[in-house]
C-alpha cells in the first residue's frame, strides 16, 4: 500500500501528515525550534513513505539539504483545504509569519491570491505576542468576548509599537478583555481587506492554526458577510495538501 507524507514547515510548528493508499494514516506536529532541519529528519525517520513532498515557510531547507520535492504554500493550501471542503472557493490562513488569502475557480485550481509577508502585522505572531503581553494563554485569547466597546482602537498594527499602545492602554485603566477585542478586530479588519482585494466567493475556509481562534473567526465573518468553514483539524491544511500532491508522483 503506497504511503505518501507531505510536510509543512511553519515558523512555529512542523506538521506531518502521512497518507496510506489515498486515506488518512497518521498526523504529527513539533516545534520549529531553532533546528527546524534536524526536526524534519526526525518526522522523516518516524514517518516512513515512498514520496514525500514538503512546502511552508522553511520547506527550501529540505530542498537544499535533501532530494525531497517542495511546492508553494498556496498550492499545499489550495489542495488540502480543497480536500476537506470541495466546495471551497476562498481560503483565508492567518499563518506564524505570514497571511494569506487565496481565491479557486469551480476546479479547484488557483485563480489569485495575496499574501502579507513583509511584516508580523495581522499574523499568527501577532497574536501571539499580543495575547502574551494581555496575560493570556493562546486558546483564552480566542475565546474572549465579541461584544465590546467598539470606539477602541489599536492605532498600530507593528507589533513592537502596538505592543507599546497596549501597555499604555493598561497603564491608563482600559480593561484587558477590550484590549483584546481591539486587537482582533484589527487582525480582522487587515485580513478582510485582502479578502476583498481577491475574490469573496463562497464556500470561504479559515485555514491553519489561527482558525481555532473564536473570537477572530467570528469577527472574520462579520468583516465578510459570509459563513466561513472551519475543519476539525485546521493546522493539517498544508501538510494535507502537500501529501496528496506526493501521493500523485
Amino acid at each position: 500500500m503506497k504511503k505518501a507524507l507531505g510536510v509543512d514547515i511553519g515558523s512555529r510548528f512542523i506538521k506531518a501528515v502521512l497518507l496510506e493508499g489515498g486515506e488518512f494514516s497518521v498526523f504529527r506536529s513539533l516545534d520549529t525550534s531553532f533546528d527546524p532541519l534536524e526536526r524534519c529528519k526526525r518526522l522523516l525517520e518516524e514517518m516512513s513513505a515512498e514520496t514525500v513532498i514538503a512546502t511552508g515557510y522553511g520547506r527550501h531547507l529540505l530542498e537544499v539539504h535533501t532530494d525531497i520535492r517542495t511546492i508553494t504554500e498556496i498550492k499545499a493550501f489550495a489542495r488540502g483545504a480543497r480536500a476537506m471542503f470541495p466546495s471551497c472557493r476562498t481560503i483565508i490562513d492567518i499563518g506564524g509569519q505570514d497571511t494569506k488569502v487565496i481565491s479557486l475557480n469551480d476546479e479547484g485550481i488557483v485563480k489569485k491570491f495575496e499574501m502579507n509577508d513583509r511584516c508580523a502585522a495581522g499574523t499568527g505572531k501577532f497574536v501571539e505576542i499580543m495575547a502574551k503581553a494581555l496575560g493570556y494563554s493562546l486558546e483564552d485569547f480566542g475565546h474572549v468576548s465579541p461584544e465590546g466597546q467598539a470606539e477602541l482602537q489599536i492605532n498600530s498594527m507593528c507589533t513592537v509599537f502596538a505592543e507599546s499602545e497596549v501597555i499604555s492602554l493598561i497603564t491608563k485603566g482600559v480593561g484587558r478583555e477590550e484590549i483584546a477585542l481591539a486587537l482582533h478586530r484589527s487582525v480582522a479588519n487587515r485580513v478582510v481587506s485582502m479578502v476583498r482585494r481577491v475574490a469573496l466567493e463562497e464556500d470561504v475556509v479559515f485555514a491553519g492554526g489561527c482558525a481555532k481562534n473564536n473570537l477572530l473567526r467570528s469577527l472574520l465573518e462579520s468583516g465578510t458577510g459570509k459563513t466561513i468553514k472551519v475543519a476539525e483539524n485546521p493546522e493539517i491544511t498544508g501538510a494535507l495538501g502537500a501529501a496528496l500532491y506526493a501521493l500523485e508522483k
